[in-house]
């Protein structure tokens, strides 16, 4: 291990959005995800960087506007700096909003000695026309002050430098009354005498998309046909490099079944692993890695642009009518990629009352992992022949459908918790619009990839390889002649055919626990009584395997309403125990979408057959 002259400990503090996570990227090299919105940062990051031999570690702190906090993620930012067990406190302030970043900052230095500021986002103040003076500034405020842009890279060094030189000097003492130095002048005063701003084409550019984008016209309108065209990209986008995919990892996985039935590998063995694991595995694979990496891309590219407050800011007075936060839609909107990311996001809520409510409605929405089971079901019994263009866009609208449903029953749900086992007052938040901003798109495409995409494909493998087993198992030991999958399956369907299923889809979901990717290949398997998960056929012949077991329009729809609203998967149930640290919240997080599911396909089954009575 390399020996270094001595280690240092260093960290970040500032407001929400200020680019202190682009500023710890660009020091360790590490790739913490950064966005366009205020409260993404939810715990501490740490990493490390080396500057003239000598070992910085440094924590990425929460954002806060004040040492008074209000919620979890601010105590512990508070708490960090009022420990002080830090070499240097590296204040990152917003040059676009220096006027209220300075508040905190003068805060901060009522109660260290060990302050760096450094003056971000210097070049988007230019193009707004604002212009600081940061000599004065560190004249005014005696510390150091460094003008950097994070994103290009511009004042690091500087900034690296003037870390070094506090590190290494001996602070003063600082009393119990703050420090008697001219940083205690009012920052007002130190604003207007340091900051010189003029009315800019930038500002005026964002006021006017403002007036459109957050309209009470116009919002919630161009929102949804956003939504609608993120899923025709996403769902046009996915089909060749699933397919291709799945081709791929089957061949491959032939040619590697017979390399190891070659080596006496006992037959039994061979079939639990390939059969069970890698199928399973594959299959996780193929049809999450492609939506994946479009979805996730897309969406980061409205974080990156400001867009993403904005949704929260049109969906806030529907919270708030529904007694909750208006910030859940931006939990909301993250369980669309993963539910347990969803759920893990919900930090950002002050309030324990609306964090509990958002955490056990995020799986109303439907995640990453069931999108490409509601297309296959859309298109096969919902569209009909149209050319592939006109199914995708037909497509597109049928599920910003139905999402759009899955927002209306979030809303609902939330409302009868806050009425009932988390009965309280909505809480008032400030919700602060960052500037629009050029999203940086390889860094973007990249991020995504490896911090989203792989990072969520990953856990799923995991948590679906044993699961891959144990349906092997099932489906290839019998009592008498019959699988135990097809006794479960036989149990189950009395039941089933109430809500509009059948025991093979409720098995499926069942079993599909561990990952909602497995439930359809599942379904196929028991009604072609196969021994391992079933490659998917073209939609054309899935549909007359579907058909030819009983499948009608009626069962369409209530398995589209099911894989909707059903319990959470395996991993954001775990995730959920993790952020509420009880069983009680973790089995109604189970209990209510569930419930939801069951009562909406009872009903549906229940017109459908009084319709059926009525016509016959």
């Amino acid at each position: 291990m390399k020996e270094y002259d001595r280690t240092y400990n260093i960290a970040l503090a500032g407001n929400p959005n200020v680019g202190k996570s682009t500023v710890f990227n660009s020091f360790t090299g590490l790739h913490q995800h950064t966005g366009n919105w205020p409260g993404k940062t939810i715990d501490n990051k740490q990493g490390e960087y080396v500057h003239n031999n000598s070992l910085y570690i440094i924590q990425d702190l929460p954002g806060t506007y004040s040492l008074t906090p209000s919620s979890a993620e601010e105590e512990v930012t508070c708490d960090y700096i009022e420990n002080g067990e830090y070499d240097a406190l590296v204040v990152v302030l917003d040059a676009t909003c220096l006027r209220r970043n300075l508040r905190f900052a003068m805060q901060i230095m009522e109660k260290s000695n060990k302050v760096v500021l450094c003056i971000n986002l210097i070049d988007e103040a230019k193009k707004k026309g604002i212009a600081v003076d940061v000599s004065k500034l560190s004249e005014m405020l005696d510390v150091p002050v460094v003008a950097t842009a994070a994103r290009s890279g511009k004042g690091l060094q500087e900034l690296r430098n003037e870390i070094e030189k506090v590190v290494q000097k001996d602070p003063p003492t600082v009393t119990k009354a703050g420090r008697n130095t001219p940083n205690s002048k009012k920052y007002e005063e130190v604003f207007a005498e340091c900051c010189r701003c003029k009315e800019s084409d930038t500002d005026k550019f964002d006021r006017k998309l403002d007036k459109i984008l957050i309209s009470k016209k116009m919002g919630v309108p161009i929102m949804i046909l956003l939504l609608i065209g993120i899923f025709w990209l996403t769902i046009f986008g996915a089909n060749y490099p699933s397919e291709w995919l799945s081709d791929i990892l089957s061949r491959f996985g032939n040619y590697l079944k017979e390399l190891v039935l070659n080596t006496q590998c006992p037959r039994i063995i061979v079939d639990a692993l390939f059969d069970g694991v890698y199928t399973t595995v594959s299959w996780i694979i193929s049809v999450m890695l492609p939506p994946m990496a479009i979805f996730f891309p897309l969406f980061t590219l409205l974080e990156d642009s400001g867009y993403l407050p904005r949704i929260a800011f049109n969906l806030d007075t529907y919270f708030h009518k529904a007694n909750t936060h208006g910030k859940q839609s931006l939990t909301m909107a993250m369980g669309f990629g993963c539910n347990a990311c969803g759920v893990t996001g919900c930090r950002i809520i002050d309030s324990p009352r609306e964090r509990l409510i958002a955490i056990i409605t995020n799986s109303l929405v439907p995640c990453n992992g069931r999108f490409p089971a509601l297309i296959a079901i859309i298109s096969m019994f919902f569209i009909g022949s149209l050319s592939a263009a006109a199914a995708s866009v037909a497509e597109a609208l049928i599920l910003a459908v139905l999402i759009i449903l899955s927002v209306l029953v979030t809303l609902a749900v939330s409302k009868f918790l806050s009425k009932t086992f988390l009965n309280g007052i909505p809480s008032s938040f400030v919700l602060e619009l960052p500037p629009y901003r050029r999203p940086q798109f390889f860094k973007v495409i990249v991020r995504s990839i490896f911090d989203r995409t792989l990072f969520v494909l990953m856990r799923a493998v995991v948590v679906a390889a044993p699961a891959g087993i144990i349906i092997w198992i099932l489906a290839n030991v019998s009592i008498g002649d019959v699988s135990i999958l097809q006794h479960c399956t036989d149990f189950l369907d009395p039941f089933a055919r109430i809500i509009g299923l059948d025991g093979a889809i409720l098995i499926a979901f069942i079993l599909g626990f561990p990952a909602n990717e497995i439930v359809l290949p599942i379904m196929l398997m028991v009604y072609l009584s196969q021994g391992s998960l079933t490659e998917l056929p073209n939609l054309i012949q899935l549909k007359e395997i579907l058909i030819d077991n009983g499948w009608t329009i009626t069962t369409a729809l209530c398995t589209l309403i099911f894989m909707l609203f059903h319990y959470p998967c395996s991993t954001t149930m775990i995730t959920i125990y993790k952020e509420t640290k009880s069983v009680r919240w973790t089995l109604l997080s189970f209990v209510i979408p569930l419930a939801v599911g069951l009562t909406m396909c009872f009903g549906v089954a229940f017109v459908s057959e009084f319709v059926r009575v009525l016509m016959a």
